[in-house]
């Protein structure tokens, strides 16, 4: 991910870190199941998978060689304790890993997207891992942890959430579609309606969307959350528009008509915008925070309400904003992630934020994360925290081209009732990855008990895996 040296700046300097982050463990790879416990933690249910009420990190490594198949990619989960995660608790998932149907393939990277719930209904969530042209799968929770692998054919990004309302998890599976040329296609894919058994039958199908409505494709990522409050969960969609373009759609949840189109921030917004869903100002409606649209170093929240999304309920803010520390420069990539969740326990979602292309004094493109608090107001960058490689207390040193914060999720891996973070940098340690972990208190976050880990501290394969690109 290197590229050539832009700009300058010292408004992010700070003392170097005393810990430097080593490239990790050796070994061959390792399958290990986190231990039934206790449900003790208070961590969200759709993030635990063994049910012990801590949050389980999901780590995506898509360009990893599998079986001697170059970027076949596999997924990690560690799982969440009293103590957080750590290297020892975790298991490692692939084509190549037994019960996972399929075999590894070149060039397929598996895990390049996942997304979490429990989809059968017995109390423990599951996790649905985009396979390429092959399929998806289907790893079932368990009080053992993630068991089993039931292939989802045909289809590539899959969404969890309550499409229709009914109190039961759906989910719903845009079908693979590659990039082809300049001219998009008409995405396609289906609902499938929960519960859904382990033999990878749901309850019954739901069109994806309602008639005359439709969206080009192929859809890469999307998030999940209730804009108009009407109990059925809502998808904003990252796809492609033709031309190279990519941006974001809105598709309002419609039960068995199917989704309808709406508008939504970063439509035709171009490559690294980070999109997160998330109650900001606590009004009851979930709003959507888009960063990096076109590359313009600013950060839309558009907040939700009865009638859903609309262009003069969105509020901006950037590195210039008051109370936000450091500077706006050009291709920081503010919010090129974005993870809404509540980090303090005040009852508004805080939005972390990626800005991978930040430089910190002379070191360019080692990247930062922000954490912005939700209030009454919604987010206006007022009381921003911001971290990165020479924080103190953060591990590692900031390097050039790190990119640092590229991927980032907000979870209740300790079980106290405050999110954690973690962010990624798919190019630490010549691209193998890394993962950081900053502790979520009731002032926001903590560099204190920071750690990271990368994937030769989880005995995967590492070189040049990108571990750390995709983040749940």
């Amino acid at each position: 991910m290197s590229r050539a040296h832009r700009r300058t700046r010292t408004a992010l300097t700070a003392p170097l870190a005393a810990a430097v982050l080593l490239a990790g463990g050796f070994g061959a790879m390792a399958l290990t199941a986190g231990a039934a416990q206790a449900a003790t933690g208070s961590a969200a249910a759709q993030d635990d998978f063994n049910g012990d009420g801590y949050a389980d990190l999901v780590v995506g490594a898509p360009d990893a060689t599998i079986s001697s198949k170059a970027k076949a990619g596999y997924v990690a989960v560690t799982y969440g304790s009293a103590t957080g995660v750590s290297a020892a608790n975790k298991k490692l998932i692939s084509r190549s890993t037994s019960g996972v149907p399929g075999s590894a393939v070149a060039s397929e990277r598996f895990g390049s997207t996942f997304s979490k719930g429990d989809l059968d209904g017995d109390g423990f969530s599951d996790l649905v891992i985009a396979g390429g042209k092959a399929s998806s799968v289907i790893l079932w929770g368990s009080a053992s942890g993630l068991t089993g692998g039931t292939a989802v054919a045909g289809y590539g990004t899959p969404t969890t959430g309550d499409f229709d309302g009914d109190g039961k998890t759906d989910l719903t599976l845009f079908a693979y579609q590659a990039v082809e040329g300049d001219d998009p296609v008409n995405a396609t894919g289906t609902v499938w309606k929960g519960p859904v058994s382990r033999a990878g039958t749901p309850a019954s199908t739901l069109p994806l969307l309602k008639s005359g409505e439709s969206i080009s494709g192929p859809v890469r990522s999307t998030e999940t959350g209730d804009v108009n409050g009407d109990g059925k969960d809502d998808i904003v969609a990252y796809h492609y528009e033709g031309d190279g373009v990519w941006g974001n759609r809105l598709l309002l949840g419609g039960g068995s008509a199917g989704f309808k189109g709406a508008w939504v921030p970063g439509e035709a917004a171009g490559n690294k915008m980070g999109t997160g869903v998330g109650d900001v100002d606590n009004d009851g409606f979930d709003d959507v925070v888009v960063g990096n649209d076109w590359g313009s170093g600013t950060v839309k929240v558009a907040l939700g309400s009865a009638t859903g999304l609309s262009e003069d309920r969105v509020q901006t803010f950037n590195q210039d904003s008051p109370g936000f520390p450091g500077a706006e420069e050009e291709e920081d990539e503010i919010g090129g992630s974005v993870s809404v969740a509540d980090v303090t326990g005040d009852g508004y979602a805080d939005i972390a934020l990626g800005i991978p292309g930040e430089d910190v004094g002379d070191i360019y493109d080692t990247g930062s994360v922000a954490l912005v608090p939700g209030s009454a107001a919604g987010a206006t960058g007022a009381g921003t925290q911001v971290f990165h490689q020479n924080t103190a207390g953060v591990p590692g040193v900031a390097e050039n081209s790190d990119e640092f914060g590229v991927s980032t999720a907000l979870l209740d891996l300790n079980g106290d009732g405050h999110r954690d973070l973690a962010a990624g940098s798919t190019a630490e340690n010549e691209q193998n990855g890394a993962v950081w972990i900053l502790n979520g208190t009731a002032s926001g976050l903590t560099a204190t008990s920071s750690f990271a880990f990368g994937a030769g501290d989880l005995g995967a394969p590492a070189t040049a895996a990108h571990f750390g690109a995709h983040l749940r």
